[in-house]
Order: structure tokens, then C-alpha cells, then sequence
């Protein structure tokens, strides 16, 4: 699996442009390319893609995590240039309507070895990826307790790592077994998880690649 972070509060690429947002492109062997959210400002979103080669037209999905504008403001100018793409979408979010929209209200698998956690404290849902040393979390923001958001991916097998906004999440204990961090947007414990897990630390930020 590949995931590109396409927006961000810091650019990881000097060429791509910061904002306060979180969006990140999720490729997966043999399934749709996934456009987790959509950052603040379609401008920005569109920019950054054009710079790191990212065709937005063929992408066939978009999972919406949660309904702020941090996350869903660049959905307008996106739609213009893309004709298809369908969105997984968290209850309190009702995505475009000129699209094939599906709400997940609980954990579900939407594709093989790609899931949902479902919409988690009314409010947020995660996208997990099972690979071969196990889950990859991608967060829009974590609202919800970071112990819900771990034990609904759990239910798919073994966490590896996490990647996306933390927000004020402090329990760092919760993390000790994970092997891949990747603080983004809107964290605001960035120094103390680098600090306790330097071995696991990834610096997130516009530009960054990860793949597993």
C-alpha cells in the first residue's frame, strides 16, 4: 500500500503549499485509488496534486471522514474536475448530491482488506488497511477517544501503525505496540510522540510518501 499526503498544516515538499487541512491519497493492490478527505481549499487540494503527478479525474472514490471544512472544503472544486467518483461518508456528513453516496454507521469492510470503522461518537469515521504486518489507520482528525477508534479496527486484526490528524489525543501508552506514527494537521502532541516513540516516528506534511 501507498498513502500521499496531499494537504497538510506543514509541506514535507518545499514545492507544495501548507494549509490547515488533511487530505491524503490511499493506493491499494488491485483496488480504486481513495481520496481521503479533501482539505480546506480545492485550489490548494488541485495544486498540490498537479505537482506530485496525481491525476484527480480518474479517481474513482473519496472517504469522507468527517463533516468540517478542514477536511471537506476542497469537495466543490474536486467535483469539477472528476465526473465519478463515488463517497463513503460518516452519517453526520451527507456528501454531494449529484453522487453515488454511501453512509457507514458501523465498521464495515468496503473493499477486500480496506474498511471503515463506522461513524465513531457521532462524529468521525477512520479508513483501515490490512496489510501484511497488519493495519495502517488513516484519521482525519481523531474526535472521537483514540481507544474507539483502536478497538473498532481491531475487530479487523493486528493495529502496524496510524497515520493522520491526533488532535488532542494524550493517552501515548495506547501506542506503545504500534511500529508506524504519523502525526499530521491538526496533532498537537507532535514533540512528545517523537520524544517517546523515535523509532516510529514519521514526519507527516505535504509531499510525504509512506508506503508499506
Amino acid at each position: 500500500m501507498k498513502v500521499t499526503i496531499i494537504y497538510d498544516n506543514t509541506a514535507f515538499r518545499k514545492d507544495l503549499q501548507s494549509d490547515w487541512g488533511f487530505s491524503a491519497l490511499v493506493e491499494v493492490e488491485n483496488i480504486p485509488k481513495i481520496l481521503f478527505d479533501t482539505g480546506t481549499d480545492g485550489r490548494i487540494l488541485l495544486g498540490n496534486m498537479e505537482k506530485l503527478e496525481i491525476d484527480p479525474a480518474p479517481i474513482e472514490e473519496v472517504f469522507i471522514s468527517h463533516s468540517h471544512f478542514d477536511h471537506t472544503g476542497g469537495i466543490p472544486k474536486f467535483l469539477k474536475v472528476n465526473q465519478k467518483a463515488k463517497f463513503y461518508v460518516p452519517p453526520s456528513f451527507p456528501g454531494p448530491s449529484n453522487r453515488e453516496v454511501i453512509s457507514l454507521t458501523k465498521a464495515n469492510e468496503i473493499h477486500e482488506n480496506v474498511f471503515s470503522t463506522g461513524e465513531l461518537d457521532g462524529i468521525e469515521q477512520s479508513m483501515g488497511i490490512i496489510t501484511d504486518k497488519g493495519i495502517v489507520l488513516i484519521v482525519g482528525c481523531s474526535h472521537p477517544y483514540m481507544r474507539h477508534i483502536l478497538d473498532a479496527a481491531r475487530q479487523f486484526g493486528k493495529i502496524y501503525g496510524i497515520i493522520g490528524g491526533l488532535h488532542g489525543f494524550s493517552e501515548f501508552e495506547l501506542f506503545k505496540d504500534l511500529e508506524l506514527i504519523c502525526p499530521t494537521h491538526c496533532t498537537q502532541y507532535k514533540a512528545e510522540l517523537k520524544r517517546l516513540y523515535p523509532q516510529k516516528y514519521i514526519e507527516g506534511g505535504a509531499g510525504r510518501i509512506i508506503e508499506i
